[in-house]
């Protein structure tokens, strides 16, 4: 399957939402640990959360962008700034 890079940028100011919502987000990531090849938050000069990264592994597009929508900090308006990109790994392992 083709793979998608997501890049998804926090609201300004917004740790606290990210923190009252993290627990539904991480068990949404693991309901969906088939799709995810790498995931993990995008830190700040502070070394604080302030973005989510991951590559997934989905049969298209339109599939990618289904599981960011039903990814609850998505939901809850988490995200200032969101980039979808197909993905072609050519180093190292995903």
């Amino acid at each position: 399957m083709p793979l998608f890079a997501l890049m998804c940028l926090d609201k300004p100011d917004s740790l606290e939402l990210r923190l009252a919502t993290r627990e539904r987000h991480l068990a949404y990531v693991r309901e969906h640990a088939e799709k995810v090849r790498v995931a993990g938050p995008v830190l700040d000069d502070a070394e604080q959360m302030a973005g989510s990264f991951f590559i997934l592994d989905v049969p298209d597009k339109a599939a990618a962008e289904a599981f960011h929508a039903a990814d609850p900090y998505t939901q809850a308006g988490l995200f200032g700034s969101v980039t979808l990109r197909h993905f072609k790994a050519l180093i190292g392992q995903v």
